[in-house]
């Protein structure tokens, strides 16, 4: 059954057993510079003899019809290029069937490419996963309010950062990797009205953390946002979810955490709470939108939770 294995798998012949491949390309990932790469792939795979069916999609929707149309054909090797996004609407479209999957970054935020090891450039990403080894990988599932689930892959949360998700997926968009999600969450804080927020830890002794949040994020990576390490310790194949939720105070203290944003992507405040869970569920007053991998997915209330070895996705060979 999906999500169970014996072990990890090794055979070499595996991938070549699964070819042809299907690549879907998500056109508008990192505001268009994913199709720049998309002629030096193609040159990959044919000087490496690795059929591939390009498949250029329109939106999520489109994609996921075509992931599900392509499954039940057979294929059973989908990759994808694109952010974090395109490859939240693979394994949405993917879940639960007994492929592997691929991601290629090509977009503005590539978390779960980097917690992968693989290179931040798609061409070179190609390469990796020509002689790389299915991963058996964790993702979290989202329910949300108003009945919607959902998976995503990588970060997911509330409050400055799904605002800043919908300003990083508009006029923003074309801004290159980090700076892109510091600016939109900077435009953002413009009209930023902090909600009060309460965690709770369903299935654990943990107690519950309120408090009027500029941000609560709920991940599977280590990173969010193109490398905002909110949860350092979070690991894509450990069975956990890393909690983070950071208190508001005033304009003059959260301007004070850019330069270390900046520089490395890191957040050192005590203003910060972190933990580990399996489950989580967040409320907040007001309703608040939750956002996963920077996709819009419902209101509040919602309850996340970690679904363990969930999909197989092509990773680095270890050396």
């Amino acid at each position: 059954m999906v999500g169970q294995h014996a072990g990890p798998v090794t055979d070499s012949n595996l991938i070549l057993s699964l070819l042809p491949a299907v690549l879907f390309v998500n056109p508008a990932a990192g505001g268009g510079r994913a199709l720049s790469c998309l002629a030096r792939i193609r040159h990959i795979f044919e000087a490496a003899r690795f059929p591939a069916e390009f498949i250029t999609t329109a939106n999520v929707d489109e994609l996921q019809a075509r992931a599900r149309a392509a499954i039940k054909d057979g294929k059973r090797l989908l990759l994808a290029l694109g952010g974090d996004g395109t490859l939240q609407g693979l394994v949405n479209a993917a879940y639960g069937a007994d492929v592997i999957l691929g991601i290629l970054p090509g977009g503005g935020g590539n978390d779960f490419a980097d917690a992968l090891g693989l290179p931040h450039e798609g061409a070179a990403a190609a390469r990796a996963i020509l002689t790389g080894q299915p991963r058996w990988v964790d993702v979290a599932r989202a329910r949300m309010a108003d009945g919607h689930e959902r998976l995503y892959v990588g970060g997911g949360g509330l409050g400055i950062d799904a605002e800043a998700a919908r300003h990083a997926r508009g006029a923003l968009r074309r801004l290159p990797g980090r700076a892109r999600y510091i600016v939109s969450a900077l435009r953002a804080l413009c009209s930023y009205r902090p909600p009060k927020v309460r965690a709770e830890f369903p299935q654990s002794d943990l107690p519950p953390i309120e408090m009027n949040a500029l941000l609560a994020a709920v991940l599977n990576t280590a990173t969010y946002g193109a490398g905002i390490r909110l949860a350092p310790e979070a690991r894509i194949d450990d069975g956990w979810l890393d909690f983070a939720m950071l208190e508001e105070r005033s304009l003059a203290s959260t301007l004070g955490l850019l330069p270390g944003l900046l520089r490395n992507g890191e957040l050192h405040t005590t203003r910060m709470k972190r933990v580990r869970a399996q489950k989580i569920r967040l409320s907040s007053s007001p309703e608040c939108m939750f956002h996963g991998d920077g996709e819009i997915l419902g209101p509040t209330p919602v309850e996340i939770e970690v679904v363990p070895q969930a999909v197989r996705v092509l990773a680095p060979a270890q050396i």
